[in-house]
């Protein structure tokens, strides 16, 4: 059994600091925080709580101090359900495969409704356990742990070869960071919404050359809950709603960094990924009106830009540069504000993306609403691309 599936409701909490210190005298509790998420969310969608069967999580990050969440929050929330209940992980790309999966439960006709949904708590833990965490996960522990090779380390890498290929400025990947700035200050849910001048990019301190401060992510918590459904369902509810039109998967079968010779910007699992989602869809990256893109740092976003056909090879950085990328541009991109300003509670951070996604698609997203959006497109990660999943998206009226 295939089915179409459509996002009919959202809701998340800002992007920031939420977590609590252990000793704190007030807590901040994990299940308090996503009960009234799904609340919000079904009360977007217009649907009934018995009308729920399946749930998949986020797997939570190993700070978060209730353990065994998914079912503990069913306990909370009193919800049977005969479809699936369950907690996925894949790193970043973690909330994509949550989305990915309630939508297999409708596609199978398991549930006629179900949530995608997680929660990232990590602002109160030190910077030294998380970066210890982040390096044993996303590294090879004979190799780049040891040597202390860092996420932002390759990216930064990444940055140098395609300066040195395109010819591309310190300036024009800046101004990545100050358009998704922008894009922030229009956005309640972002971390950081103060604009920046491209000046203040620039002149920042570097974390590792030629990225700086305003470059790359930062830490931050978030929880968010997506209501999904069979299209007949979405139908019935006589309102605008989105539909999961094409699909796409692409692991290259390396681990973060090829160990054999290789281009290293080329992103090519998030190429053929997204090839395979516009076939599906029926369309071509040239009909893509917004784009959510799982980006850490401005240069990821130049190069998933340029891998998923929205702009040229070689011409990423300069179509920021030149606001091609940004609201009232030829393809807005990041219109949330992205990771580096919307925020990067990693484990669902793409649920943020399907958020704005919705929203903007929905024609709800205020001040930066991208004027008669249709379709989007929004991408996951594992890793440096070694893994992409993309989805794109399309407005139902």
């Amino acid at each position: 059994m295939t089915r179409n599936v459509a996002i009919i409701g959202t809701s998340a909490i800002p992007v920031g600091r939420h977590q609590t210190a252990d000793d704190a005298e007030l807590q901040t509790l994990e299940h308090e925080i996503m009960t009234r998420l799904v609340v919000d969310a079904v009360r977007d969608a217009g649907v009934d709580k018995q009308d729920i069967q399946s749930l998949v999580f986020t797997l939570p990050r190993p700070y978060t101090r209730q353990k065994y969440f998914h079912t503990f929050l069913m306990g909370q929330l009193r919800l049977a359900c005969r479809g699936n209940v369950m907690e996925v992980m894949g790193n970043g790309m973690t909330a994509a495969l949550a989305f990915d999966q309630a939508c297999n439960d409708i596609m199978l006709g398991r549930a006629n409704v179900a949530l995608a949904l997680g929660i990232n708590m990590e602002s109160a833990v030190s910077a030294a356990e998380h970066m210890m965490s982040s390096m044993r996960t996303t590294g090879d522990v004979d190799f780049h742990t040891s040597a202390g090779f860092t996420p932002i380390a390759w990216y930064a890498m990444d940055a140098m070869r395609y300066m040195y290929e395109y010819g591309a400025t310190r300036e024009q990947l800046g101004s990545v960071a100050v358009k998704n700035r922008y894009h922030a200050s229009l956005n309640p849910l972002a971390q950081y919404r103060k604009p920046v001048t491209l000046e203040e990019v620039v002149g920042q301190r570097p974390i590792v050359e030629p990225l700086g401060l305003y470059d790359v992510p930062p830490r931050g918590d978030g929880a968010a809950c997506l209501v999904l459904a069979s299209e007949d369902v979405a139908k019935s509810l006589g309102r605008p709603y989105v539909l999961v039109r094409g699909r796409g998967f692409c692991h290259d079968g390396t681990h973060q960094i090829s160990d054999t010779p290789n281009d290293m910007i080329a992103f090519d699992s998030a190429r053929q990924a997204a090839a395979t989602a516009y076939e599906q869809a029926g369309i071509t990256p040239m009909q893509i009106d917004v784009a959510e893109l799982y980006a850490p740092c401005t240069i990821v976003e130049v190069l998933v830009s340029e891998a998923i056909g929205l702009v040229p090879v070689g011409q990423g950085a300069r179509a920021s540069f030149e606001g091609e990328t940004t609201l009232g541009g030829r393809i807005p991109i990041s219109t949330s504000g992205g990771l580096t300003s919307r925020g990067h509670p990693a484990y669902v951070t793409s649920l943020y993306n399907y958020v704005e996604l919705a929203e903007q698609l929905r024609g709800r997203a205020g001040e930066r609403q991208v004027r008669n959006a249709r379709f989007g497109v929004a991408t996951g990660e594992l890793g440096n691309y070694n893994a992409a999943l993309v989805h794109v998206l399309e407005a139902m009226q």
